[in-house]
């Protein structure tokens, strides 16, 4: 069905990683985005991985995922805590890692990281962004939009979470809402951010 295709092709955005400035790890309470990140560093594509991450507004709280090994043996504060030891445990030297522990949805994550780049006193010229697969598209629609005075490239490099990739997010109910909703996030979201002034 073309539609499903044209859906699957627009959410499920992936580009080939290049060598990069620095590696840009969005939030999130799955390990999967922080292995794709320390697995981007180790092969030695960035010399830098920036994490940023709270938790959700929804439960005010960091929140383990049920099937992560570290459930029940370690507890964390923050997103960026826990992606943090993941990618330590991976074998990524914590001095290679700089957090923000403050960000609470995907939009503030790229807000600070901008704060954070603009101390570091230059902005990179590519960066890696790491995310969820199914959030990859509005992921880089965020950061596009918080760097839009910029000609910085923005790289996505994205993992599978919760099973929901290109190739099995119609297979489930919670694929289905869970793609469909980022759909519509997207067309939502854009709205308030362009003016005409923006082409």
């Amino acid at each position: 069905m073309q539609s499903i295709r044209d859906i699957t092709d627009f959410i499920f955005l992936e580009d080939t990683p290049l060598p990069a400035d620095v590696i840009l790890l969005a939030g999130s309470n799955r390990r999967e985005p922080a292995l794709r990140a320390a697995e981007l560093y180790l092969a030695g594509l960035a010399p830098q991985i920036m994490v940023s991450g709270r938790y959700s507004k929804e439960t005010g709280h960091f929140v383990m995922a049920e099937d992560d090994p570290y459930l029940g043996r370690l507890t964390f504060d923050t997103e960026a805590d826990f992606m943090s030891r993941v990618m330590t445990d991976a074998g990524v030297p914590a001095s290679a890692i700089l957090r923000d522990d403050t960000a609470t949805f995907t939009l503030e994550n790229a807000r600070m990281f901008r704060q954070m780049l603009e101390a570091s006193g230059s902005l990179p010229r590519r960066a890696l962004l790491c995310c969820q697969a199914f959030h990859a598209r509005r992921c880089r629609m965020y950061f596009e939009y918080v760097f839009r005075d910029t000609n910085i490239e923005f790289r996505v490099c994205p993992a599978v979470t919760r099973q929901i990739s290109r190739d099995s997010w119609t297979k489930t109910g919670e694929g289905l809402e869970t793609v469909l909703g980022e759909l519509r996030r997207c067309g939502e979201q854009f709205a308030w951010m362009l003016t005409p002034e923006d082409f």
